[in-house]
């Protein structure tokens, strides 16, 4: 007797007796964020995450230049701490570095590098601090964070970098920064965390950078958001915390395009370190839909600080 093309598989038996049973198809209001279209159309993003992480991040690849994937091919020993990665074009490509390349293009095309002092404020590991320091002549660049961070930083940045290149590398305490009042940068970054900051201790900055710097780029989110489909119990109690930090905590809908623009005045206006300072450049922070980023410069001598 032929086997039975029309009948059931053992798996659709399942799935008929679980996601989709009868008493789960007679709501439709929200059967779209549910098991019922999980299993129908859509990748659960509760527990595919790094699928759709994975597929974002090939996709941004896909808009890679010849030029851009030669600039990361700069950046060796990506593959420490074995990131989430795909392979493009032979390379392999973690969301962190490509975050840097955009990073270093965006501030690149706008301010000279060559030979120039740069510091950053919260580094992170120093995935940033790798990629300039693989691209450009950089001729020091100092790493202001808390304790623990500077400690992974100078892990990492040392079995990353080559003696020559980390050779270069300075890392300083908040209070040994503030206390330097001598010490001149070209350049200044910030990368998502002024947001997680005391607002007093984001002006304690911009002060400091005011004072201290020639140029400053910025890249944090415009606003806060409470998405209740991304809350859970365990960072319920950090997201509280999070609402009230930094100098921007409007709450929008950071996926609204027009919601998220009109916060690039405020925005620009939070960050300006002193009033001698003008916006050289600004945009979208790619590809996280509520991220801003801004490079500023101090004005010569007689120019106005507005754009």
């Amino acid at each position: 007797m032929p086997d039975d093309d029309t009948s059931t598989s053992p798996l659709w038996q399942r799935i008929n007796a679980t996601a989709l049973a009868a008493d789960k198809l007679t709501d439709l209001s929200e059967f779209k964020s549910s098991d019922v279209n999980f299993r129908l159309a859509l990748w659960n993003p509760n527990t595919n995450g790094v699928r759709y992480l994975k597929t974002l991040i090939y996709n941004l690849c896909t808009a890679l230049t010849p030029a851009q994937l030669s600039r990361l091919a700069m950046i060796e020993n990506r593959g420490e701490g074995r990131p989430i990665s795909i392979t493009y074009e032979g390379q392999s490509i973690c969301m962190d570095y490509l975050q840097a390349l955009y990073e270093i293009e965006f501030v690149s095309a706008h301010l000279p590098l060559k030979e120039g002092s740069v510091v950053e404020i919260g580094a992170g590991y120093g995935r940033t601090a790798h990629a300039f320091l693989s691209c450009f002549p950089i001729a020091s660049y100092t790493i202001v964070d808390l304790p623990n961070c500077l400690e992974l930083s100078r892990r990492y940045l040392a079995a990353v970098l080559g003696a020559k290149e980390y050779a270069k590398v300075i890392f300083l305490s908040p209070d040994a920064f503030f206390s330097s009042g001598g010490e001149r940068f070209d350049l200044c970054l910030n990368i998502d965390s002024f947001a997680e900051m005391e607002a007093a201790t984001v002006r304690n900055y911009l002060h400091h950078i005011d004072a201290t710097c020639r140029s400053f780029y910025t890249k944090n989110p415009v606003g806060k958001y409470r998405d209740h489909s991304l809350s859970t119990a365990m960072n319920r109690d950090e997201a509280s915390l999070a609402l009230k930090m930094g100098l921007l905590r409007e709450v929008l809908d950071i996926h609204d395009s027009r919601a998220v623009a009109t916060q690039r005045q405020s925005f620009l206006a939070a960050y300006r370190p002193g009033g001698d300072w003008s916006v050289l450049a600004d945009g979208w922070a790619r590809p996280w839909s509520y991220y801003w980023q801004a490079i500023y410069r101090r004005c010569p001598a007689g120019e106005a600080g507005e754009r």
